[in-house]
């Protein structure tokens, strides 16, 4: 073949190569296979690989062909004390046709495969201008030595490959970002999974569409940690303003003149602080909906303004006498007693009419025992994930313990106590002693002594029995939410004995 045969041939295999690069981002192991093949054919030699640092210490294959190359695979190398390390720590292309002589030759490669290598041409890997691997080819064709020409074509194989990893590494943040978007699109941006299987909250979800259909204002209370948020944000969901912004505000969560700022914004000078015009959430959530979390704390001064943003739909910004228009729902929330506050002064009852026009009352957990389970499994696949532990469940005395705490912070301290069992816990099973809650549960003792105090001091064994069964089984199906089959687990018997006892102590 003559010199101007070669050139064309590689000129060739330059241009599909580079084809191959522009055209193709999603399987970026074999586009290297491919660029080595043509070194390889190019060229002329037995083998060649493609090594990438894994860290300042180790070099490891992603490519690998030849003779050995299947077993050279698993196989890490050296950065300190190969040719390839030297290749990487000083950036610069070398020609060896004397390995087995080379100072810098790692044998543990030849002695695990059986491969020998007697010459080597080998070039820099380079990446957003840094280097992170190495290109070798291995042992040219009739033995006979490597030369400048094949170490030129393999340099501009080398940018090929450069040019396929960044590409390749573009392609795959773009599609990590797609895909989170996806993910955020699906299961709405910053809103949390509703998870609810007892009858009170699914009477209450019901109530909820209904309510997301108006535009009127809504008043969520109920104890902290409830889930008001997510009514809240189940609210805006399901309603006419779905498409549009929900905001957040926490009226505890900052001092008056901060939160006034938050809320309504402000114009440059407007207090020592404001070097620029700053947008206020009224302003953000035109359109859509504004969440105003622990309204029970928002000052006296607040309440007028925000009474007047309700009646009018306007406001101005702090140190502005301009007036702005909004469209805008207020969903507000609470675990304060408003109707006490207004008695004490520090609740206006003009804006307590103007936003309990919907009022919804949340159940704390000891009242909805339906979902303590649903949630309690939830937060464990979520936490098993963050903890990278697999619990596929929990033990009898967890379970036990989960329905019959009373669990006074509700869905808040459940999920706390659920993260830190993931924490504490060893798999499979999650385990009572895991949660470290500090209150104890409600036992059978409790119950007796109770009955016992209710009962006549002059009634019969039989009759105290009876209150005492009554009242036990009562309690048990009140923490499982009336669910017969959970209560006869607790109980230890047959569900069908759950339905006779009810029928037999006159349980309703």
């Amino acid at each position: 073949m003559t010199p101007n045969a070669i050139d064309v041939e590689k000129l060739n295999t330059l241009v599909e190569i580079n084809a191959r690069i522009n055209g193709d981002y999603f399987d970026l192991d074999a586009l290297l296979v491919h660029i080595l093949e043509s070194a390889m054919r190019l060229v002329k030699c037995e083998a060649a690989s493609i090594l990438i640092a894994e860290d300042s210490d180790t070099l490891k294959f992603r490519v690998a062909l030849g003779p050995a190359g299947v077993r050279a695979q698993d196989i890490p190398v050296d950065a300190k004390g190969s040719i390839a390390g030297w290749v990487i720590e000083h950036n610069e292309s070398l020609i060896i046709n004397d390995v087995p002589g080379d100072p810098r030759f790692f044998g543990t490669v030849q002695e695990k495969t059986g491969y020998v290598t007697k010459t080597m041409a080998a070039v820099p890997l380079r990446f957003k201008n840094g280097c992170i691997g190495v290109i070798e080819l291995l042992n040219k064709d009739a033995g006979i030595p490597f030369t400048q020409s094949d170490l030129d074509i393999l340099e501009l194989l080398s940018v090929q490959a450069g040019i396929a990893y960044q590409n390749a590494s573009a392609y795959r943040q773009a599609r990590f970002k797609i895909r989170k978007l996806e993910t955020a699109i699906s299961d709405g941006a910053g809103f949390h999974q509703f998870v609810a299987e007892d009858p009170a909250v699914l009477d209450l979800i019901k109530t909820i569409e209904q309510i997301a259909a108006t535009n009127s204002s809504v008043l969520i209370l109920g104890e902290s940690g409830v889930g008001k948020e997510l009514v809240a944000e189940r609210i805006h969901l399901k309603s006419p303003r779905s498409s549009k912004p929900f905001v957040r505000v926490n009226c505890a969560a900052l001092s008056e003149q901060l939160l006034e700022s938050e809320l309504f914004g402000h114009v440059r000078g407007a207090f020592t602080d404001a070097v620029n015009d700053s947008t206020g959430r009224f302003e953000t959530a035109n359109g859509g909906t504004l969440f105003l979390d622990e309204i029970g704390e928002l000052p006296c001064n607040l309440q007028a303004k925000l009474l007047r943003v309700i009646q009018s739909r306007s406001f101005e910004k702090v140190g502005s006498s301009k007036t702005i228009s909004v469209d805008v729902r207020i969903i507000a929330a609470t675990n304060r007693d408003l109707e006490a506050m207004i008695k004490q002064g520090t609740f206006r009852s003009d804006l307590y009419f103007r936003l309990n026009v919907l009022p919804i009352t949340v159940p704390p957990l000891r009242r909805r025992r339906g979902d303590i389970e649903p949630l309690a499994n939830f937060f464990r696949k979520k936490f098993s994930t963050e903890t990278k532990k697999n619990f596929t469940g929990f033990s009898t005395d967890a379970l036990n313990l989960l329905y019959t705490y009373s669990w006074p912070g509700n869905i808040r301290e459940l999920e706390n106590s659920i993260e830190r069992a993931c924490v504490l816990g060893t798999p499979p099973l999650i385990k009572a002693e895991d949660f470290r809650l500090n209150c104890p549960q409600s036992s059978a003792g409790d119950l007796l002594n109770a009955s016992l105090t209710d009962t006549d001091s002059q009634a019969s064994l039989k009759d105290a029995l009876f209150l005492f069964k009554k009242n036990y089984v009562t309690k048990i199906l009140e923490q499982t939410g009336w669910n017969q089959t959970e209560a006869a687990k607790l109980l230890d018997v047959q569900r069908t004995y759950v339905s006779r006892l009810m029928n037999e102590l006159d349980i309703r």
